[in-house]
């Protein structure tokens, strides 16, 4: 009896379809069934080559592989597809064993993230002093250091506590779009704060006139509408690549290169445009703080006396640390991802995580911290149990 021959990936069939249909069909098995009968079977492989076919039970280990596998085959005659439905993400690599315990600090880092910020937001919101332009776009960093954090977080603790990989391939752009654009969104609301200092102290009596409310929301839809237009087309030049290779993701989230590297196509498009975008947004909006920031301290040590300078300084201490703490470990995890070819794959996919969840951690604390009037606020019900 001739038999097509076994693609070298061998695939799992249930015993059923096994005895009915043979090695012909190729059909997958699946966690809980066989994906071609729907029957809940023993797991069995093939191996062997051209009419000669044996059968072998397989480990708890090798069952794990080969879910994944059975993701990115179609069957024994056909690998190739051009849209496919699912992604499957690895998570990290190196490190699966220890899934469960990087998840705490993750856990960690997204309490505070989400807690910090919303107590950002409801301070502001009942406090009518801190109804001006400084707070109003604290609120927008906290809002979109909560829409980053989400985007990230709750896929990736459903890959380390329930090996929950798959994720459609519309919800997999989608998630790329939001990382991408309120990156960039971030970035201009950073640029808007320094615009805020800068007018702060360089002209502090027409600074009521030139921040007024309208022009403080004039100034957070022009950031809203660059970083959703700017990365629009990045994840719609990704869904027009066909995809052929595999649709395993080495990463915990959709990560844009990680993705298109996938396709089998010229993708240079894709890259050369991200990169531009990056360096138009990141490098447009550093060059910006800087001269504002530079103005500022000539403003600064301008001033007669040590004590009018210090306080000053202190009026813009918190922005700086927010500065530092959202550009430093980007471009750390820049650098070690295009020139640290040296640098374990675990440790870029971790760098990656922490630079865009680490900020939104940070920045509730430091204002809360910094910040005299919200400290006042947050130990308000405390003092007064105390009085």
């Amino acid at each position: 009896m001739m038999h097509t021959p076994v693609s070298a990936l061998s695939v799992g069939c249930c015993c059923r379809c096994r005895s009915e249909r043979g090695v012909r069909n190729g059909c997958l098995w699946g966690i809980s069934s066989c994906l071609s009968c729907d029957h809940h079977p023993r797991p069995w492989t093939h191996t062997g080559s051209q009419g000669n076919v044996r059968y072998m039970q397989e480990t708890p280990l090798s069952l794990s592989v080969r879910h994944l596998l059975s993701y990115s085959m179609s069957d024994s005659n056909s690998t190739d597809f051009t849209n496919p439905s699912t992604f499957i993400l690895l998570g990290i690599p190196g490190l699966e064993a220890a899934h469960v315990w990087i998840s705490i600090p993750f856990c960690v880092i997204y309490a505070i993230a989400t807690l910090g910020n919303f107590t950002i937001l409801f301070i502001v919101k009942t406090e009518l002093s801190l109804h001006g332009p400084m707070y109003y776009f604290l609120c927008m960093l906290a809002v979109t250091d909560l829409v980053l954090s989400t985007s990230i977080l709750p896929k990736m603790l459903s890959i380390f506590w329930f090996n929950s990989r798959e994720i459609n391939f519309s919800a997999c752009l989608t998630q790329m779009y939001f990382i991408l654009s309120f990156t960039a969104i971030q970035s201009g609301v950073l640029v808007a704060m320094a615009l805020d200092r800068y007018v702060a102290i360089c002209d502090p009596l027409r600074h009521s006139t030139i921040l007024t409310n309208p022009m403080v929301a004039k100034i957070g839809l022009a950031m809203v509408l660059r970083g959703a237009m700017l990365v629009l087309p990045i994840p719609l030049l990704a869904r027009r690549w066909p995809y052929c290779r595999t649709n395993i993701i080495s990463h915990t989230y959709c990560e844009h290169i990680a993705v298109v590297k996938l396709a089998c196509a010229d993708i240079s498009v894709s890259s050369y445009y991200s990169l531009s975008v990056a360096f138009f947004v990141i490098g447009q909006d550093v060059v910006f703080i800087a001269m504002s920031y530079t103005q500022i301290l000539r403003a600064i040590f301008s001033l007669p006396t040590k004590d009018a300078r210090l306080k000053t300084f202190g009026t813009c201490g918190s922005h700086l640390c927010v500065i530092l703490s959202s550009y430093i470990p980007a471009l750390f995890s820049f650098l070690t991802h295009r020139f640290g070819h040296n640098v374990p794959q675990h440790l870029h996919i971790l760098m990656a995580n922490m630079y865009l969840l680490v900020p939104p951690m940070l920045n509730p604390i430091i204002y809360g911290v910094r910040t005299q009037q919200i400290r006042d606020r947050l130990l308000q019900p405390f003092t007064h149990k105390g009085t």
